[in-house]
């Protein structure tokens, strides 16, 4: 039987530094990667040159490909005996659609293993400055999705139980459809005065971000543009003091350590056990 394996990886959110050593030595060794519109393309560099490249972004109401023919690809190189990297934003798992993917490659007896990534919904808002708990402030947070799929009949996040359930709300794909957020939110009880923050393109050098109230967070970002994370709750009035542009941040402020060589860098801990079959060092 072919060696064929799919490894779906998580590259984390916009900085290329932050996939992690694992993630990264799977792509060093890819025969065919799949990788989304959220990868930095400063990883495809690390992948072989004579890797194939598949380009599967998703953008709201327009998708290149179709998610059965990203499953059917995986399933197609894996069963040629090649090793593909499904590369993905964030974590696979964390509304990434990588449960399906994983599921797919499964039903088809191919070999999948997931490296887990840094989400998004964490470290998004941590790069401005918000951790989504802090004590005295949010002892809870929620990650949602704000785009679900429009064929789903039952299950819907309930955004009413939602509104005074947790601490801290993380909305993620959910720009287009704040504002009815918003007046849910507020119709269930949440307080319209409650500190929240919009973060565009997070962790990149276009990140920006636009703080208000819920109450008027939707009118305050409607010029930004996904992808976004939306926080809501206490902690996202901690943004001035603990954003790396704060004058208290400023001044106390460390040259940033060197970037990690990413191409070319073949130091392997011994720590780090290779998985079974071709596993990554």
């Amino acid at each position: 039987m072919p060696d064929g394996r799919v490894i779906l990886v998580g590259a984390g959110p916009g900085d290329p530094e932050l996939i992690t050593l694992r993630g990264l030595r799977w792509l060093r060794r890819a025969e065919v990667v799949l990788y989304d519109r959220l990868v930095s393309p400063a990883l495809l560099d690390e992948a072989p040159p004579a890797a194939l490249r598949i380009f599967a972004g998703k953008v709201r109401g327009r998708h290149c490909i179709a998610q059965s023919a990203i499953n059917a690809l995986l399933v197609h190189h894996a069963e040629a005996g090649r090793l593909v990297v499904r590369l993905k934003g964030g974590d696979p798992f964390v509304l990434g659609r990588g449960g399906e993917e994983a599921l797919a490659c499964l039903n088809a007896g191919i070999p999948v293993e997931v490296v887990p990534g840094v989400s998004s919904a964490v470290a998004v808002p941590a790069a401005a400055g918000i951790p989504v708990t802090h004590r005295g402030l949010a002892s809870s947070f929620a990650v949602v999705t704000g785009h679900e799929d429009p064929r789903k009949t039952a299950g819907g996040v309930d955004w009413e139980r939602l509104a005074t359930a947790v601490d801290t709300l993380v909305i993620l794909m959910g720009l287009a459809t704040l504002p009815a957020i918003a007046a849910r939110l507020i119709a269930a009880g949440r307080d319209p005065a409650t500190p929240a923050a919009v973060i565009e393109r997070g962790l990149t050098a276009a990140q920006r971000v636009v703080t208000g109230t819920l109450g008027d967070i939707a009118k305050r970002a409607a010029r930004l543009a996904s992808p976004a994370v939306i926080v809501i709750g206490d902690v996202a009035c901690l943004h001035p003091l603990l954003t790396p542009t704060s004058p208290v941040r400023q001044r106390l402020r460390h040259p940033p350590p060197a970037p990690l060589p990413l191409r070319g860098s073949e130091s392997r801990p011994d720590t780090l056990a290779p998985a079974r079959g071709r596993g990554p060092g």
